[in-house]
């Protein structure tokens, strides 16, 4: 089969399409024959060396497509069902095993695109807005990156539960998908001073919640635009890495509250897992979730969709096709 293979850790360019063998799968695994792949910035910290995996690996966290086998312990799924997964390695690929506990069927009226579309960032979307900081009706929430993947849905999750959204975006027409997608206020934080604009739209006081996967260029200001107990959610580092923090900087700008989660502690178990997958699937089979695929590209185009997600010359999502 095709696949793309990171032999050595570095820019695009190491991504390679290349023969590897037909996996066959283990007691507890699934081979999937993949319709559809989902290219996320996770992806990119992987290839990079940020994140750590044994070379050489296939990348890729997030795909939908159709059981071809199973293994002996296996009974959830069987041969031809329709499915989807995120956060397991190796989605890059024509075939893929995943572990059965990480699969949730699809239902008839979500096709491959749109699982492969929404599941990592979907269920991201669904954990910080109903785990990490439950938004409540009538709270402020800003979201950075408003017009990307996870952003547009994120908009969207935080309209449904009835919040005030503002959004950051880099150019004019991300501006208009965020609106469009819900968001109340939409700062174009190349232009202006988001720090500033936030505070004038909160009359000083402040947003209850950031959203915040941009990193290093949106951190600093970014404590600054909560107000007294608010939380900063850091689930990514697009711009790269935050520097390190001082806990003390958190006490004078108003007892504020930080962290920095991951889908795979908020998907740690089935029940947890199937709730988000089967909530973003629901929305998405009924129209209430809108997913915007920016770009399709071949498998073997996997650096070209790097270079565009890195390049933040995209709205939505991105998908790879074996």
């Amino acid at each position: 089969m095709k696949a793309i293979r990171v032999h050595e850790t570095g820019g695009p360019e190491k991504l390679i399409y290349e023969d590897v063998p037909v996996p066959e799968p283990g007691p507890d695994q699934v081979r999937v024959k993949i319709h559809a792949i989902g290219v996320n910035f996770i992806d990119v910290y992987f290839r990079t060396g940020l994140y750590k995996a044994s070379l050489p690996f296939i990348p890729g966290m997030e795909a939908a497509g159709t059981v071809e086998a199973v293994g002996h312990q296996v009974t959830t799924v069987a041969p031809g069902d329709r499915v989807a997964y995120a956060m397991s390695l190796g989605a890059y690929a024509d075939c893929a095993l995943v572990p059965a506990k990480l699969l949730i069927e699809l239902p008839d009226k979500v096709d491959f695109q749109t699982a492969a579309a929404m599941m990592l960032q979907g269920m991201t979307a669904h954990y910080l807005t109903h785990s990490t900081f439950p938004l409540r009706s009538g709270e402020t929430a800003l979201i950075h990156a408003a017009a990307g993947g996870a952003g547009l849905l994120l908009v969207q999750m935080a309209k449904m539960i009835g919040a005030r959204v503002i959004g950051t975006v880099s150019t004019e027409e991300k501006a208009a998908r965020a609106r469009e997608a819900g968001a109340d206020h939409v700062i174009l934080y190349e232009q202006t001073d988001f720090e500033a604009e936030v505070k004038k739209l909160t009359e000083g006081q402040g947003v209850h919640v950031v959203y915040d996967s941009v990193g290093r260029k949106t951190f600093d200001q970014g404590l600054n635009c909560l107000k007294r107990r608010g939380m900063m959610v850091l689930f990514g580092q697009s711009s790269g890495p935050v520097a390190p923090v001082d806990p003390n900087v958190l006490n004078p700008k108003g007892a504020l509250y930080l962290t920095r989660p991951s889908l795979a502690h908020y998907t740690s178990t089935h029940e947890e897992l199937e709730w988000r997958a089967t909530d973003i699937l629901s929305w998405a089979s009924t129209g209430k979730l809108k997913i915007r695929i920016d770009r399709t590209l071949p498998l073997k185009d996997a650096a070209e969709a790097h270079r565009a997600l890195e390049g933040r010359v995209t709205s939505g999502k991105i998908l790879l096709i074996p």
